[in-house]
């Protein structure tokens, strides 16, 4: 009985230092934006409408979101505390695709239907695309490579 209340103590409190090692995103306002932050992000969202801001903390980092549209396409924008870009996720039609990606999505997406897509670059180097998927009422997310191929890893 003692070894079982480990083993549950055990997997518990691990369930919580993973749920905590997660980011963690909270809406804040762009007065509380680093000074770097607020210059890189007044260079990013040049003929932007700007829809909100975040930070979320990584692995210890302070990390920085601003969320935008440009040109009627969702914009967000990933960003260190010294306002180095680390991440960008734009949105893309389906049709504006080669077709190998278009191809790589809809084959993940099987049966479900593709609401929006967004290319995801990360240090200036597209990675993925990724889109969202609705199926039997339930959305998801599927990703493939910028060759339209299956990632290694989720991005």
């Amino acid at each position: 009985m003692k070894l079982s209340r480990s083993i549950a103590l055990t997997v518990l409190v691990g369930l919580i230092v993973a749920a905590t090692a997660i980011a963690q995103e909270k809406p804040i306002k762009r007065s509380e934006l680093p000074a770097a932050v607020e210059r890189t992000v007044v260079e990013q969202s040049q003929g932007a409408t700007i829809r909100g801001f975040s930070q979320e903390k990584e692995k210890g980092q302070s990390l920085y979101e601003v969320e935008m549209t440009v040109n009627g396409k969702s914009r967000d924008i990933l960003m260190d505390a010294s306002g180095s870009i680390l991440e960008v996720e734009a949105e893309v039609a389906l049709d504006s695709l080669p077709t190998p990606v278009k191809q790589g999505l809809q084959k993940k997406a099987g049966k479900g239907k593709i609401l929006n897509i967004e290319s995801i670059t990360k240090q200036k180097r597209l990675v993925a695309y990724e889109a969202q998927v609705e199926s039997a009422g339930k959305r998801s997310e599927v990703q493939v490579s910028p060759d339209g191929g299956v990632l290694l890893h989720e991005e």
